[in-house]
């Protein structure tokens, strides 16, 4: 018995199998997707800027005065900082680009902070410092003035183990002023005291906080001043004992592996101003 359909469909199945393939037409063929370009290294640190400054205000750490810097990821020579205002209230176009002796292309008009040679002088003699932070949190004050050093309280504040040296200007000029570092010699009088510390109290002023980068800077800006709150309240209460330096040293090494989770927490608190 002959099965006439079944055959011609199995031959034209041969032709279908063997006919050549067409290209797609131009119209149809969709072009390369273009590789992402690349972040622009200046903005992303300028919005760092921004954004430190709005954490550190949010947390207590910076009021109406105070100030944060990054380096300038495209020239170390120079680092990105507000013009002179209230760091809650600083936006993008409010950041400058400063060289390492206070200058800026800006116009005269432009106020500018007067003890930015804390910035400049700092970064000149620590080339592993790509942030600092300058605050007059009231929590601090005391141990700038009393003699009571500060130390690490808790594993939070471990970056404290290596000591905090006090800057007083009054040895750096050799008679009075009105505190504020507002020379290139009285930064580099600054720089000299802070040495190879993550943070430096000044007498009668505040305190100076570095880091690698601004989330470490501004981690180690709020646990310094949460840190000097404890320790009073410890203080009252009896004898303290402190982290040894190895606890110290472990317990830091152990939080900057994780800093990035209070850095998320406090910019999302912050991302809408």
């Amino acid at each position: 018995m002959t099965h006439k359909p079944f055959v011609l469909l199995v031959a034209m199945a041969g032709l279908l199998s063997t006919a050549p393939t067409l290209p797609p037409s131009p119209a149809a063929a969709q072009p390369a997707a273009k590789p992402p370009a690349p972040a622009d290294p200046r903005a992303k640190a300028i919005a760092d800027v921004v954004t430190a400054n709005h954490i550190l205000a949010d947390q207590g750490v910076v009021d109406g005065f105070g100030h944060v810097s990054v380096r300038d990821p495209t020239d170390p020579n120079k680092f990105l900082m507000a013009r002179s205002m209230a760091p809650e209230l600083v936006t993008a176009a409010d950041v400058l680009v400063h060289d390492l002796d206070g200058n800026t292309p800006a116009p005269a008009s432009v106020k500018l902070y007067l003890e930015r040679f804390i910035h400049g002088e700092i970064y000149r003699a620590r080339p592993d410092v790509n942030a600092i932070v300058h605050c007059h949190a009231p929590s601090l004050i005391p141990f700038g003035v009393t003699g009571v050093a500060l130390h690490p309280l808790y594993h939070m504040s471990a970056f404290l183990g290596a000591g905090v040296p006090v800057f007083d200007i009054r040895k750096a000029t050799g008679g009075p002023t009105d505190l504020l570092v507002r020379t290139p010699d009285l930064g580099r009088a600054l720089a000299k005291v802070l040495g190879p510390h993550p943070v430096a109290l000044m007498r009668g002023h505040g305190a100076v906080v570095v880091g690698h980068d601004v989330q470490q800077a501004v981690f180690r800006s709020v646990y310094t001043e949460l840190n000097a709150q404890l320790q009073t309240q410890a203080i009252a209460l009896g004898k303290v004992v402190y982290l040894d330096p190895d606890e110290a040293r472990k317990a830091e090494e152990t939080m900057n592996g994780v800093m990035s989770r209070a850095w998320e927490l406090w910019l999302r608190k912050v991302k809408d101003r």
